[in-house]
């Protein structure tokens, strides 16, 4: 069998178990794949997600983002799961490289990184760039439970520049 094929194979019983809470022995199909198969670039992702979530594993977690991105830079959930751990680590310039770089790549959901961008730039406290972006994300999404939370992130970002007054 194609080592390839094998790895997805054994990607998608990964995936699988953490989706359905068997957190250890999708952790340990991981582990397997990324030993026979080390360019498995979404093995690293899925990775990255469980030690990000998981296990508090910050340092762990960006290792393997990184490696994802290195080897499967058009694996999508990579930079949506990147991009949460450097907006929670209020690290803005890396974040804003990133979701730039997310924006070229094909088939990515470009609402979801105009929400990132919102978020990162509510946080910096520019609240009309902000309230720009989530507007841009509200335009493009077609799922109603996003569009309304889009729409209470515009309003609650207008509500911080009237209280606040940063523009």
């Amino acid at each position: 069998m194609n080592l390839n094929i094998k790895s997805e194979d054994l990607f998608q019983l990964a995936d699988k178990d953490i989706k359905d809470g068997y957190l250890e022995r999708g952790h340990k199909l991981l582990a397997d794949i990324l030993k026979e198969n080390p360019t498995f670039g979404k093995a690293h992702n899925h990775l990255g997600w469980l030690h990000e979530l998981k296990y508090q594993r910050l340092q762990e977690a960006e290792v393997h983002y990184k490696k994802a991105l290195e080897l499967s830079p058009d694996y999508l959930a990579t930079y949506y799961n990147y991009a949460v751990l450097l907006s929670n680590q209020r690290r803005y310039d890396e974040l804003g490289k990133l979701l730039e770089t997310a924006l070229e790549i094909p088939g990515i959901n470009r609402s979801t990184i105009y929400n990132e961008y919102g978020i990162m730039l509510e946080a910096l406290e520019e609240y009309d760039q902000a309230i720009r972006y989530y507007e841009d994300a509200a335009k493009l999404t077609m799922d109603n439970k996003r569009l309304d939370g889009y729409i209470a992130s515009v309003e609650r970002a207008k509500k911080k520049k009237d209280m606040f007054g940063r523009h």
